[in-house]
């Protein structure tokens, strides 16, 4: 598909009822809620023609709705966050839907845009996703960090919390991590629209459920993932601890806009 002749839109899932950190994307990060620092960052993003927030809970809407942002209410009892998109995309006109983590406020506009570009020159793959290069062997080892390995064209072959791929010699890890190129996936995904209505009726897989990493419903199916290389490092608020590192981040990022040393 050339770029330029389809649609793509980004909803943002937002649920205030998370497990480890219930009510985080109204957490405050400088002056402004996570989910607006999400949600003016993805607006930059070129290739979508339109952004808005899906959630359950009227204080996230109230919040999207001080902003000046666009939302739509959901259904309570979905399981994932693909779920609640779906629920929003099957009433909207588009090529693409762009499923954007409420939880990521300093996403990068351009990895959207590297995403889309991704999956509109891939017209095999019904997916597109990110990942970037591992550099750390704390991240590469940490279950809660999802690798990804990948065929000679991009595509992806399969998704795991455990180190993949194993070496089988026991190599030193600062060894290991330079003998292979080792990826940790970004959780951005842009779904063809017919396809995510689909995927999103599925039951859920073996792999998937061992896992606990919806993406392996799909590669299980036998659908492919076009993988988009970025070097965007994002900062994913699960915890308190999560949201202290990015209050720090936007301070820092702050000080250099205004010309502070």
């Amino acid at each position: 598909m050339r770029a330029g002749a389809y649609k793509a839109i980004g909803i943002i899932p937002a649920r205030y009822a998370s497990k480890r950190f219930p009510g985080k994307v109204l957490a405050p990060i400088g002056d402004k809620p996570m989910i607006q620092h999400v949600y003016e960052r993805a607006s930059r993003a070129g290739s979508l023609q339109q952004v808005l927030v899906a959630t359950d809970d009227e204080r996230i809407a109230r919040a999207v709705k001080r902003f000046g942002g666009a939302w739509r209410m959901t259904n309570s009892g979905h399981a994932t966050g693909s779920d609640r998109v779906a629920e929003v995309a099957r009433e909207m006109d588009a090529d693409f839907v762009v499923n954007i983590q409420g939880d990521e406020p300093f996403i990068d506009p351009g990895a959207i845009d590297l995403a889309v570009e991704h999956l509109s020159t891939h017209p095999d793959a019904s997916v597109a996703t990110l990942v970037r290069p591992c550099h750390s062997w704390e991240e590469l080892r940490s279950p809660n960090t999802a690798k990804v390995v990948l065929d000679e064209r991009g595509y992806a072959l399969y998704f795991s919390r455990s180190v993949i791929p194993f070496y089988r010699d026991e190599l030193p890890a600062e060894t290991a991590l330079k003998a292979h190129r080792y990826f940790l996936h970004i959780g951005l995904y842009v779904f063809r629209r017919p396809f995510l209505l689909e995927y999103t009726t599925f039951a859920p897989t073996a792999l998937e459920q061992a896992e606990k990493l919806e993406q392996l419903r799909i590669l299980e199916r036998g659908y492919k993932i076009i993988c988009a290389q970025t070097d965007y490092e994002s900062i994913c608020v699960d915890t308190p601890d999560d949201l202290e590192r990015a209050q720090q981040k936007y301070r820092e990022l702050s000080s250099v806009e205004n010309g502070e040393n």
